[in-house]
């Protein structure tokens, strides 16, 4: 441990203690209001090139076990806590969470007012921020700093899909079991969870490149297309946009959370940067076909514009916190998305009709 400080590229600084990782990280801070999941916020995608600060204020306490990756890497920058665990208490626990950051170079800033913190975010927007050790006193090193933080590239037009996606082809099916469905899924930063889910549904899942062309999806004779989650900005993700747009009205296809904004802007719509984003596990949406409110899993910076939708898109879900888009359906072709993680059950399960709604229409 050795004293740290955050530097916000809007000028606020942060003083705490360096742990893990003794070393810098910069990235867009965010903040994440779940009160537990923090090791699939970790290995979750879609936070690439974000430090994330968790509101509530002890963290770590249950471990780490390998069972519970979201994917194989830890892809957040760096982690903000107010309070981090120094003792691990579950028997599923493999190994403590500062060990495991520590062991990947990870470096996690503890003590600073995470409230004060949550506060500037809410009030000023996400920004650009560096994380780094200091010797308390040192003006001109938090000057520096700042001047580091401002030249930042900040997340609208950065295609970070190029830094997750799968490099090559990969399956997921039930080894000696017949599968019902085959789907094509273009990874822009799949959770492994979305994979577990199509698994338990009888679904063959192949895992594409998201520069996949279209025609070479075909070839696969799928039932269903499947676009994902993942991080960055979706306008600039052309290669996907445009084999999605290819593929509308060929095949059936469903997006998730990146995947949902993909979908959008090959049905013509537009994307916009959220101040803060939606980042926890506890987001109400309204569901306007069966009129009900589900308690959803949200991670995302940008959103659908409603006021872009064409006549041949309609609204299926909304945000009931800010009215924002959270769900889409084409009236031309068998294709919908929603903003939020079914997969990830906050409600527990308010959401995984989304799956089956998926192969009724791979049925139909």
């Amino acid at each position: 441990m050795t004293d740290g400080v955050l530097v916000l590229s809007n000028g606020r600084h942060y003083h705490g203690n360096l742990r893990s990782a003794l070393t810098s990280a910069s990235g867009e801070v965010i903040f994440n209001t779940g009160m537990t999941g923090y090791q699939e916020i970790l290995t979750d995608p879609s936070y690439t090139g974000q430090i994330v600060t968790m509101t509530y204020p002890h963290i770590g306490n249950y471990g780490i076990n390998m069972e519970d990756m979201e994917s194989n890497d830890i892809h957040v920058s760096g982690l903000i806590v107010k309070e981090l665990s120094h003792v691990t208490s579950n028997w599923r626990a493999e190994k403590s969470l500062e060990d495991w950051l520590g062991e990947h170079g990870i470096p996690v800033l503890e003590g600073i007012d995470t409230r004060a913190l949550v506060k500037t975010i809410r009030e000023e927007g996400a920004c650009p921020g560096i994380i780094a050790p200091l010797e308390k006193g040192d003006v001109s090193s938090i000057e520096a700093l700042r001047e580091k933080a401002m030249s930042l590239p900040v997340m609208e037009g950065q295609n970070l899909a190029k830094r997750v996606s799968t490099p090559e082809n990969y399956t997921w099916k039930n080894e000696g079991s017949t599968s019902n469905y085959r789907v094509v899924a273009y990874d822009v930063g799949i959770k492994y969870n979305i994979l577990r889910m199509m698994l338990q549904q009888g679904i063959e899942v192949v895992v594409v490149p998201y520069t996949t062309p279209a025609e070479k999806v075909l070839e696969w004779k799928p039932d269903g297309v499947f676009i994902s989650n993942g991080p960055g900005d979706p306008a600039v993700v052309y290669e996907s946009i445009q084999a999605v747009t290819q593929l509308l009205g060929k095949v059936p296809i469903f997006g998730i959370c990146l995947g949902h904004q993909i979908l959008a802007l090959a049905l013509n719509c537009q994307t916009f940067k959220l101040k803060f984003g939606h980042h926890g596990g506890n987001h109400p949406v309204i569901d306007y076909k069966t009129e009900k409110v589900e308690i959803t899993s949200q991670n995302h910076g940008f959103a659908v514009e409603e006021t872009s939708l064409p006549s041949s898109v309609q609204v299926t879900h909304r945000n009931l916190n800010d009215q924002t888009v959270e769900g889409i359906e084409s009236l031309e072709y068998p294709a919908y998305s929603v903003q939020y993680h079914p997969e990830a059950a906050p409600g527990p399960h308010d959401a995984r009709y989304l799956f089956n709604r998926f192969i009724e229409m791979m049925g139909q």
